[in-house]
């Protein structure tokens, strides 16, 4: 029962605040604020690195990488014990080296050069989610087959059915190097995976012509995808137990890999970009908390006599103290609350947020231009973009929600309230009856 009146009381000085003073207001709104910029911010960042993480995982390394994959029958036998693990999803042998692609209007351009089975995007679900077919089609049923990324058919100048030449870097081709350009692929498909260095630098191949036509470059490969990329450690002790055996008898042995490993530069840059922009943002948390305490600590002066009261009807320290410890509950639920829905809303319609962003700034430097115009002074503000595309290499803003994340950002906006309302509620168990009821 003891609460029932404590939350009643503190509702009472929440909802009195708003009329008398703006400070419950404004702590509401700071708080909304931090949660709403913190959920926007976080779901951007992580639509960037994500498709970024993904698109270096599906496309190029997979979960697990086996390099000196066993060839022949051997290789067969282990393929097939992999693939037949509860941890695997898929399993896709490939070939890789690096080479030079010619258009037949500008000088070459060095590429990756992987080859795949025909069919790799049947036996591989998240290659064919990340791989967007933008022109002609994934078809490396002929020997001759190629499919280049999007930048690099634009530097080309080729499109799909064009003819392009290529050579190996190293020179390491079975014809002789004299004849190495005679070798020509036809364009099948144009490919798009949303990560600049692969529609750029990357080209597919037969994983037959492949086999046929390196000779000490494309050594054997296997990419790996789980169904859940986090178990990747587990699943490598599994791996690791079946490749034990073929290290045994193999002068070089294959070598499994975790993407985590892999690219350990690469995602710890991300994880600490993300940290760092948590602290700072998360800052504004800290602001708001300092502007509560103080609220707070006023409105503990301004209602002395009501605190002295309710010690004389035989309140306790604690009953009182929770009073304002509620004051800063009711504030930071409504504060949290109102941000993150507000924060899950324009996330999810972060395009159009945009879109009406730069069209109302746009709309402003419209005004601008014209008054300058007709004012007489020169010059001309250019049109206003939150992610230009001559800077941003995306096609529209992604946005990326992550459940746990958003449970931290609400933490940290209710309970830089409850904290503050803490601190502040000492002061108003220092009160006492005698001294605060003498002079009234």
């Amino acid at each position: 029962m003891i609460f029932n009146w404590i939350g009643f009381v503190a509702a009472r000085y929440v909802s009195s605040s708003r009329r008398n003073s703006p400070s419950a207001i404004f702590s509401i709104l700071g708080i909304a604020t931090g949660v709403l910029a913190l959920t926007v911010i976080i779901s951007v960042m992580n639509g960037f690195q994500l498709g970024f993480i993904e698109s270096i995982i599906e496309v190029s390394s997979g979960h697990i990488r086996i390099d000196n994959f066993p060839e022949g029958e051997t290789g067969e036998a282990l393929l097939r014990r992999i693939r037949s693990l509860k941890e695997v999803k898929s399993a896709l042998p490939f070939r890789e080296t690096s080479a030079l692609v010619r258009g037949r209007l500008v000088s070459p351009r060095g590429v990756v050069v992987r080859g795949l089975p025909h069919d790799a995007l049947e036996k591989d679900s998240g290659l064919k989610g990340k791989l967007k077919i933008e022109e002609g089609y994934f078809d490396l049923e002929s020997p001759q087959a190629m499919i280049i990324g999007a930048e690099l058919a634009r530097r080309l100048a080729v499109k799909v059915g064009d003819k392009v030449l290529l050579l190996s870097v190293g020179g390491l081709f079975a014809q002789e190097e004299d004849n190495a350009y005679n070798d020509e692929y036809t364009i099948t498909g144009i490919f798009r995976c949303g990560f600049y260095e692969y529609d750029l630098g990357w080209a597919y191949i037969n994983l037959n012509q492949a086999e046929n036509f390196f000779l000490s470059g494309g050594q054997a490969a296997l990419e790996i995808k789980l169904h859940k990329r986090w178990q990747d450690y587990q699943a490598l002790d599994l791996i690791n137990a079946e490749l034990a055996g073929l290290r045994e008898k193999s002068g070089e042995p294959p070598k499994a890999a975790s993407w985590r490993d892999y690219n350990r530069a690469f995602f710890g840059a991300l994880r600490t970009e993300k940290l760092m922009m948590f602290i700072l943002v998360g800052l504004i948390f800290i602001v708001v908390g300092l502007n509560i305490v103080q609220a707070q600590r006023r409105a503990v002066l301004e209602r002395r006599e009501e605190i002295g009261l309710l010690r004389a009807l035989g309140a306790s320290d604690l009953a009182v103290r929770l009073i304002f410890v509620w004051d800063g509950f009711i504030i930071g639920i409504s504060g949290a609350g109102i941000g993150l829905l507000l924060g899950l809303f324009i996330s999810s319609h972060i395009s159009a947020f945009f879109a009406f962003l730069e069209g109302a700034v746009n709309f402003t430097i419209g005004l601008v231009n014209t008054v300058s115009r007709f004012a007489g002074i020169g010059g001309e503000a250019e049109e206003f973009a939150v992610f230009s595309p001559q800077i941003f290499y995306i096609k529209e803003i992604p946005s990326r929600i992550i459940p746990h994340e958003l449970a931290l950002i609400f933490l940290f906006g209710f309970l830089s309230a409850l904290v503050a309302a803490w601190i502040a509620s000492f002061r108003a168990s220092r009160a006492k009856p005698a001294e605060v009821l003498r002079y009234e």
